[in-house]
């Protein structure tokens, strides 16, 4: 690290868990973001302050006047463009020396396979089902560790699914693919516009402390908050050994 980066990321240096050596991992690390609304803007955010060396925006959505109320990486200048460019330029605000890759673009199939295996961390910051069971097969395949983290209405939930443990489970083992949900989205419903902030930043804390690879993970655990009480209920989630998704991973 040269003498402005000691600077600027001093507060971090002087954590005794982090130190140093734990600042140049975060510098060499890649988080994959999917979604750059509610829960990508503070996460983006929050991994781009702390000096994740590169983050990869992914988001084929542009910023609207309602996703202001809440969607704090965009402005009301930006409103109508793609909102991977307008939170890359928040970021790089934030920190010139990022690297961030904008893709305004609907991952899948291989391509989601080949960005999840260029990530240290993946950050599942999406808003339905389909992009979150494709985001954690990507995940499993890979072998990479996903933080995932929903929110709607006054309620919002966080977990870690790392399957390089044999003992973590994965998403599907929480929600199966074959289960079916109703799909509710912030449009129709609304969303409590801090929630998304509360939960975004941890989901970046999460993710920093998987890089830097300090504390307790929420591998196997669901955090699930009501917003209305600021009450936080831990769901023990057990990897399922049938799983279709990781149960022959560790098989």
């Amino acid at each position: 690290m040269n003498d402005q980066q000691l600077l600027r990321y001093s507060r971090h240096i002087l954590l005794d868990d982090i130190d140093i050596a734990g600042q140049e991992r975060v510098l060499a690390a890649h988080a994959l973001v999917i979604g750059a609304g509610g829960l990508g803007s503070p996460a983006a955010l929050y991994l781009a302050a702390a000096g994740v060396g590169t983050i990869t925006l992914v988001d084929d959505d542009t910023v609207d006047l309602t996703n202001l109320q809440r969607q704090i990486m965009h402005t009301t200048g930006r409103v109508g463009q793609l909102k991977v460019r307008s939170g890359a330029d928040a970021l790089a605000q934030i920190n010139p020396d990022v690297k961030v890759r904008a893709l305004s673009e609907r991952v899948a199939g291989q391509r989601l396979l080949d960005l999840v295996g260029e990530a240290s961390v993946v950050l599942d910051c999406s808003d339905n089902f389909l992009t979150r069971h494709a985001v954690n097969r990507a995940c499993v395949a890979q072998q990479v560790p996903l933080v995932s983290g929903a929110a709607l209405g006054f309620d919002g939930q966080i977990s870690v699914f790392d399957t390089r443990s044999a003992a973590s489970p994965c998403y599907a083992c929480l929600f199966s693919p074959e289960q079916q949900f109703d799909e509710v989205r912030c449009s129709t419903m609304g969303v409590f516009a801090p929630l998304v902030g509360i939960i975004g930043a941890m989901q970046a804390a999460e993710a920093l402390k998987l890089i830097i690879g300090i504390g307790t993970s929420l591998a196997g655990s669901l955090q699930i908050l009501d917003a209305r009480t600021m009450e936080w209920t831990t769901i023990g989630v057990p990897r399922n050994p049938g799983c279709a998704v990781c149960g022959s991973v560790h098989a």
